[in-house]
């Protein structure tokens, strides 16, 4: 039954955001949001460093897509007002055992909007009801503030700490691991 589970190219969340798959046409869109981003989203995102040229985000994407159509992963675009300003999604759909692992950045200029709040709980929505999802995780640096609340407004449960998770430039960081079960939803 879950293999025949079709995945969704867009999710609207009100009127002002939409998710939306990214697709090639998205190329310079997306990389020119990197490239404003770089220096803040560095922080805590191991991937700047491989993402120099606008070549390196059409190969994202199209491994994307890739991966969507063969339901490993499903990263959709963040538009506000019609504008690319993050991106969120499953960063790994574990179909046999009904999890997924939900990752998320938005530009730093439209931080404090509710603008991720409101994309992740959608996508949290998405993933228990139309994907039949029992379990969501959502795993950040230690020191990520604002994604530990992104976590905390939506119910997540805070499940432990994974020592030297990843490596992050020239220094491994430790991840806070936090949860979310379907029936959490209606207990």
């Amino acid at each position: 039954m879950l293999n025949k589970i079709e995945l969704k190219t867009n999710l609207s969340i009100d009127r002002e955001i939409e998710l939306v798959v990214l697709q090639e046409g998205n190329v310079d869109e997306l990389f020119s949001l990197v490239e404003a981003n770089r220096s803040y989203l560095r922080s805590f995102l191991p991937w700047l460093d491989l993402t120099k040229a606008a070549e390196d985000t059409r190969f994202f994407i199209l491994r994307n897509l890739k991966e969507i159509k063969e339901r490993q992963s499903q990263t959709f675009g963040i538009r506000y007002k019609n504008n690319l300003v993050g991106v969120t999604g499953f960063n790994k759909i574990d179909w046999s055992n009904r999890n997924a692992y939900i990752g998320y950045w938005l530009s730093e200029d439209m931080q404090g909007q509710g603008i991720m709040t409101r994309s992740v709980d959608r996508i949290v929505n998405y993933a228990f009801h139309d994907l039949n999802f029992y379990r969501l995780v959502i795993r950040c640096a230690v020191e990520n503030s604002a994604s530990e609340a992104i976590a905390n407004r939506l119910g997540f449960q805070f499940e432990g700490v994974h020592r030297s998770a990843e490596w992050l430039y020239d220094k491994f960081v430790d991840h806070k691991c936090f949860s979310l079960l379907k029936t959490d939803l209606t207990s």
